[in-house]
C-alpha cells in the first residue's frame, strides 16, 4: 500500500429536498475539491449521486484528483426520494472490488467513504440496516476506512451512528448557504490532516460544530 495515497469516496444525496442548497452543494463540493487538489500527496476521488430514479449513479470512479471537474448545475439535479441504505450499500461493495482488483503495492494506505444527505432513509430495496452494520464494521476493523456523515437532519445523524460511524465522524448541518458551506470546509479541513496523517481519524472538532451552532439557518428536519 501507498502511505502518501489517500482514496476519497463521496457518496451525494441527489433528492428532491436538496433544490433549497443545490447552488450551495456545488460550492461546498468544488471548493472541497479546489483545497484537496492543492494538497500534497496522491489522492484519488469517487464520486457517487443518488435517489430513487437512480440509486447509484457513478459520475467519477477512483479518479485521479487533480483530474475530476467541478460539479455544476447541469450535473447535479435534485429529484426523488431517499435510498440511502442502498447506496451505502452498493458505494462499499463497490470501492472493494475496485481495491481488490489493483496491486497490493498500488493500493491507497488511506480510504474514506463520506456521505452526504439531507433526510433520513425512506425507500431501499437491496439493502436492510443490519447488513450496512456489519459491512462498515468489518470495513472499519479490517481495513481501516474512515466513515464520514455529514446530514442536514439530525434524526439522520442518529441513524448514522446506529449503523456504526463514529460519532466524532457524522455531523449535523444547518439547511442553509452557511450551514452547507461550512460543512463541506470543515470536511476539507478533517480530510487535510487525515492526508497529511496529522489525525488518524477523520473527526470533526468543537470547532467545527461551533460553525454549525452560527449556522444562519440551523438544522434541517426534511425527511422526504
Amino acid at each position: 500500500m501507498k502511505d502518501d495515497y489517500t482514496h476519497i469516496s463521496v457518496i451525494l444525496d441527489r433528492t428532491g429536498s436538496m433544490e433549497s442548497i443545490r447552488d450551495d452543494t456545488i460550492g461546498g463540493f468544488n471548493a472541497f475539491l479546489k483545497a484537496q487538489k492543492a494538497l500534497p500527496g496522491a489522492a484519488t476521488l469517487t464520486l457517487v449521486q443518488f435517489d430513487t430514479q437512480d440509486p447509484y449513479e457513478v459520475v467519477h470512479r477512483i479518479m485521479p484528483i487533480a483530474d475530476v471537474p467541478e460539479l455544476t448545475r447541469e450535473t447535479y439535479v435534485p429529484r426523488a426520494s431517499t435510498p440511502l441504505l442502498d447506496a451505502m450499500g452498493r458505494g462499499i461493495n463497490d470501492l472493494e472490488q475496485c481495491l481488490a482488483e489493483m496491486k497490493e503495492d498500488d493500493r491507497p494506505g488511506r480510504v474514506m467513504l463520506v456521505v452526504v444527505t439531507d433526510g433520513q432513509e425512506n425507500s431501499s430495496k437491496e439493502f436492510r440496516k443490519d447488513q450496512i452494520i456489519k459491512m462498515i464494521a468489518e470495513k472499519k476493523e479490517k481495513s481501516g476506512w474512515q466513515f464520514v456523515f455529514l446530514s442536514a437532519d439530525i434524526d439522520s445523524i442518529k441513524d448514522a451512528v446506529d449503523y456504526g460511524v463514529a460519532q466524532g465522524s457524522a455531523m449535523a448541518y444547518g439547511r442553509s448557504a452557511h450551514g452547507t458551506v461550512a460543512a463541506w470546509e470543515s470536511l476539507s479541513s478533517r480530510t487535510a490532516d487525515y492526508r497529511s496523517g496529522k489525525a488518524k481519524q477523520v473527526e470533526f472538532t468543537d470547532e467545527d460544530r461551533k460553525k454549525q451552532n452560527q449556522s444562519d439557518g440551523g438544522g434541517g428536519d426534511h425527511k422526504s
